[in-house]
């Protein structure tokens, strides 16, 4: 029988600050969009960087987001963590300069992927958006724990 057990504060730190890639959950007049996206933590924020597009009008129109990070081995050897949160967009310059900095000290491949439908698209311009996550709602679970060893 596979046990599962609750991860401390300290390891879902651990692995939100080691994976920097999740699944990211929003919802657009009732319809969930689940998609993948890479993110920066620093600190206690969570910053998730992207264009200007449908998952930005659904973040804008309902800031209420899901963050999934998860660390695979195999189908007995996994660590999941959920933060539930709101995004809250940069509006401001030295708040949107803060970040792209830490993006470019610490994590310089982090930026949002570019649509090659896009590119020559008429009307469509690849404005890039940065969002904050206060993650007060965090849980983690982990096949890893103490009763798995």
């Amino acid at each position: 029988m596979l046990d599962i057990d609750e991860m401390s504060s300290k390891e879902i730190q651990e692995l939100l600050q080691q994976v920097r890639h999740a699944h990211f959950g929003c919802v657009f007049e009732g319809h969930p969009y689940v998609l993948p996206m890479h993110y920066y933590l620093e600190d206690s924020h969570i910053y998730i960087f992207t264009t200007v597009g449908m998952k930005t009008k659904y973040i804008d129109t309902n800031p209420e987001v899901c963050l999934q990070v998860e660390e695979v081995r195999d189908m007995e050897h996994w660590r999941r963590v959920v933060v539930n949160r709101r995004a809250e967009r940069l509006t401001q310059e030295e708040d949107i300069d803060r970040a792209m900095q830490l993006v470019k000290e610490h994590n310089p491949a982090l930026s949002p992927a570019i649509n090659r439908a896009w590119i020559d698209s008429p009307g469509r311009a690849e404005v890039i958006a940065i969002y904050r996550i206060h993650p007060s709602e965090m849980s983690g679970r982990t096949t890893e724990g103490i009763s798995s060893r």
